[in-house]
């Protein structure tokens, strides 16, 4: 639904829409607003798109939705005030004291565990080349997860979760995000359009599947063609993972892989002509991509800038220091936090229980339930702050600090219901394990098999890999 009038009524509700959903602050001056937009903008999602949120929408009938493993589908029914009233008011509070306090924290475990490997994993101390080489294997793993420890704090101050202040929590993320090379602004514009958007099949900007149709396309078959095919083996999607894994962050960075494809209607018409993929003017760093708004120019200059110093300062370490020696100290655990990243937002939004809508059926309280939680054991909940044991919670209120985030999603289960989705069996290994099951699982999606009416836009995972609900049966088309 766009904005059709600028009435003091309809603005009334848009603010109380940004309240609802956002909390009382914005994350940034950047932020869309629903007043900025006049008409519905694929690349330009405002909250006056959102459904309604403090009544459910009507009832409809969707008949029977089968998800991926089989089970019976029902759509959520909740609001977000519902959501909202059922979350302590001190879940809400954000300290400066205690956020700056874990950045502290992590920095002093960066800091304190590259000391002791430069100074005591040396041929003096470990003469065994063998046990040098795999003692700096442990050490690119650790600063990784201490180093996707800060992103996940920068990625608090994107949300507005880490301080109440605004200047505060804008300055310290550019500071954190331009350290791991990830532009602070030019991120935080589309993951909160993603947020806007989540599981909408023409808005979404994170880990959108492919439709049938797309699938069929890619693999050069028809439409009817893909619940005949044969099992896609295990190496291809070995390869698919490996790639994902490797330099899928900077993929989605440079050409919004994964993210929606729907740039032509962009308001302001600077989708014309672009697309997703290299040379296709769609990334995260030019002023004029379609991911953003004219007004967003200076945003994404400064988060340009943040990457060119601390391009500037690893050029001059590796001058200092040597190429090699910043290769292992800093490169190697920078690409397990790309790895974590993608890792963890893959699997927060793709599983066999979860439904994806068309433009139709999506609304802002079915998308953010279209998300999952899952348990990454000491790892997530505290080097790593929580994000994977939380996420759904932090779909409905993004601003509450992940702190306080445990209270809170225990708050908003009986709202939820059957509508609240963990995975938690086995832990960290299941958190691994569940890469692979998302993968061979979930390869495009379709509606339920003789779907009609409004049931046709809710859409589960399928697969070739004879695994779970088969593919519908579609006939071939009649020649003429």
């Amino acid at each position: 639904m766009a904005v059709g009038k600028s009435s003091g009524v309809a603005a009334e509700k848009n603010a109380s829409q940004r309240k609802a959903i956002n909390g009382d602050s914005a994350v940034s001056s950047y932020a869309p607003s629903p007043a900025d937009s006049p008409r519905h903008s694929a690349s330009s999602t405002s909250l006056s798109s959102l459904a309604s949120t403090d009544a459910p929408a009507p009832k409809k009938n969707y008949g029977k939705l089968i998800d991926t493993y089989g089970n019976e589908f029902e759509v959520p029914d909740f609001t977000i005030k519902e959501i909202r009233d059922a979350i302590p008011k001190h879940c809400f509070e954000r300290s400066n004291v205690r956020s700056f306090s874990y950045v502290a924290r992590d920095i002093a475990l960066l800091a304190t565990t590259f000391y002791l490997w430069h100074n005591f994993v040396t041929p003096e101390y470990v003469p065994n080349k063998a046990a040098r080489v795999v003692l700096w294997g442990v050490y690119t793993f650790l600063q990784g997860l201490f180093g996707t420890g800060i992103w996940v704090l920068a990625h608090e101050c994107g949300h507005g979760a880490f301080s109440a202040s605004k200047t505060v929590c804008n300055v310290t993320g550019w500071f954190l995000h331009s350290a791991l090379l990830v532009p602070y602004y030019s991120w935080q514009l589309s993951h909160s359009k993603h947020h806007k958007a989540t599981g909408n099949m023409e808005r979404d900007m994170v880990f959108l599947p492919r439709t049938r149709e797309q699938q069929a396309t890619r693999l050069g078959k028809m439409v009817h063609e893909l619940h005949e095919l044969a099992e896609e083996t295990p190496i291809v999607t070995l390869i698919h993972l490996v790639g994902q894994q490797t330099i899928g962050w900077w993929n989605y960075l440079l050409t919004n892989v994964t993210g929606h494809n729907n740039h032509e209607r962009h308001r302001e018409g600077r989708g014309k002509g672009k697309k997703n993929g290299f040379g296709g003017g769609v990334n995260h760093f030019d002023p004029r991509s379609p991911l953003y708004e004219n007004r967003d120019a200076w945003a994404i200059i400064m988060s340009d800038i943040g990457i060119a110093c601390t391009i500037s300062i690893l050029v001059y370490l590796c001058k200092q220091f040597g190429t090699a020696n910043m290769f292992v100290w800093y490169f190697l655990p920078y690409m397990w936090v790309n790895h974590w990243l993608v890792a963890i937002t893959f699997l927060q939004h793709t599983d066999p229980s979860l439904p994806h809508y068309t433009e139709e059926e999506w609304d802002f309280v079915k998308g953010a339930a279209a998300t999952i939680d899952r348990e990454f054991g000491f790892i997530g909940r505290h080097l790593l702050h929580g994000i994977i044991e939380t996420h759904v919670l932090h779909h409905y209120v993004s601003t509450i600090p992940f702190y306080n985030a445990d209270e809170a999603t225990e708050a908003i289960k009986p709202v939820m219901g059957k509508h609240y989705r963990a995975d938690v069996k086995d832990g960290t290994v299941g958190f691994i394990k569940s890469m692979w099951k998302a993968a061979r699982w979930c390869q495009w999606v379709e509606p339920t098999e003789g779907a009609e009416g409004p049931a046709k836009g809710v859409l589960f995972f399928r697969n070739r890999n004879g695994l779970g609900t088969a593919p519908a049966k579609i006939a071939a088309p009649v020649a003429k």
